[in-house]
C-alpha cells in the first residue's frame, strides 16, 4: 500500500513541475506555439473560407510559395506564387470551391528556434511545409513549398 502511496506522490509532483515550467515547457514558449498554429490556421482555414483577410494577414509580404510542376514532355519546373497572387486566388474563391463541410485541416508545429518557425498543414487536398519568421511582433509566412495530397491534381 505504501508503494501505491508513493507512486501517486511522485506523479503529483511530476504534474506540478510540468505545469509550472520546471520540465522545460515554458508558458511563454506554449504562447509562441499558439501564435505560429493561429497564424497557420489563418493560412490554410483561410484559404478554403475565401478568407482573404486571414490569409493576408497569415503572409509576409515577399512570400514565396513554390510548388514543383510537370510539363507536357515531363520536365519538371519550380512554380511560384506571390503573397499577392495568394491574397487574390483566396479572394476569387479558388479554394473554397473545394471545402468540405466536414473538412478538418491539420496544423503541426515542427520547430521553434529563437524567431523562426517550422510548420506542416494537411488538407484532404495539399501538404503545405511553411517557414516562418517572427516580425515585428507577428508571426508571419515566408515561404511555402507545397504539392497535391497523392492522387490528387495540382492547383493553385
Amino acid at each position: 500500500m505504501r508503494t501505491i502511496a508513493n507512486f501517486v506522490t511522485a506523479g503529483f509532483f511530476l504534474v506540478l513541475l510540468a505545469a509550472t515550467g520546471a520540465l522545460g515547457v515554458e508558458p511563454q514558449a506554449m504562447d509562441e506555439k499558439a501564435k505560429i498554429e493561429s497564424t497557420a490556421r489563418d493560412y490554410i482555414d483561410g484559404w478554403y473560407e475565401a478568407s482573404a483577410g486571414r490569409m493576408h494577414r497569415a503572409l509576409h509580404p515577399d512570400l514565396a510559395k513554390r510548388s514543383f510542376v510537370r510539363l507536357p514532355n515531363g520536365r519538371p519546373i519550380l512554380e511560384t506564387a506571390s503573397a499577392g497572387t495568394m491574397v487574390e486566388l483566396t479572394r476569387a474563391g479558388f479554394g473554397k470551391r473545394k471545402a468540405r463541410p466536414d473538412q478538418k485541416n491539420q496544423v503541426i508545429v515542427l520547430d521553434i528556434s529563437g524567431n523562426m518557425a517550422s510548420v506542416k498543414t494537411i488538407s484532404p487536398d495539399y501538404v503545405d511545409f511553411l517557414h516562418m519568421a517572427k516580425v515585428d511582433g507577428a508571426w508571419k509566412i515566408v515561404n511555402v513549398l507545397w504539392e497535391p495530397v497523392e492522387g490528387k491534381p495540382p492547383s493553385p
